[in-house]
């Protein structure tokens, strides 16, 4: 009896991703738009509710998620500075993942400004993101006049240079 109970639990370990597999699979846009191709239009319709349904199941569950290019575009800005190797395999193929697609410099509203112990700055700015002065450069800014935008350009060898307005341009990277 403990031989059987064993081997069937092997062949469920075996057949469950097999299954989530072919279940991720047949709930692609590929089998949706495979219908066009059907001649018969009842037959046609038919292959229509099932790829639709598969996908519309799958959608529920979590297994498949719909993305549109401005959800894109969005991460893109929100993470520029941090280097999300993941994104551009799930998503840029299709949403133009070429290097022309890439966020290369940013005008941002600065919310506040702070200096380190070590004297550079630390720079919070509107939407969320934080990042700090990395090289020794002295910058000046009017704290009375204050800085109203910061742009940030990707330099070589994936760093960034920032400069407050219209000021010199320093060395910075992103520390949240």
């Amino acid at each position: 009896m403990k031989t059987i109970l064993l081997a069937a639990g092997a062949a469920l370990v075996m057949i469950a991703p097999a299954t989530a597999q072919e279940g991720a699979d047949s709930a692609s846009t590929t089998r949706v738009y495979a219908c066009i191709d059907v001649a018969d239009d009842l037959e046609r319709l038919a292959c229509y509710d099932a790829a639709v349904g598969r996908l519309k199941a799958a959608e529920e569950t979590g297994d498949v998620v719909t993305v549109t290019r401005e959800q894109v575009e969005e991460v893109k800005r929100d993470s520029f500075g941090f280097s999300l190797p993941s994104l551009p395999k799930l998503v840029m193929p299709k949403l133009g993942g070429d290097d022309d697609s890439e966020i290369k410099e940013m005008t941002i509203a600065v919310d506040r400004i702070s200096r380190g112990g070590d004297g550079k700055f630390i720079v919070y700015l509107e939407n969320g993101q934080v990042w700090q002065q990395i090289e020794s450069k002295k910058v000046y800014y009017s704290a009375k006049r204050g800085v109203e935008n910061v742009t940030i350009k990707s330099a070589a060898l994936g760093s960034f240079r920032m400069q407050f307005d219209d000021g010199v341009p320093f060395r910075a990277r992103r520390i949240q």
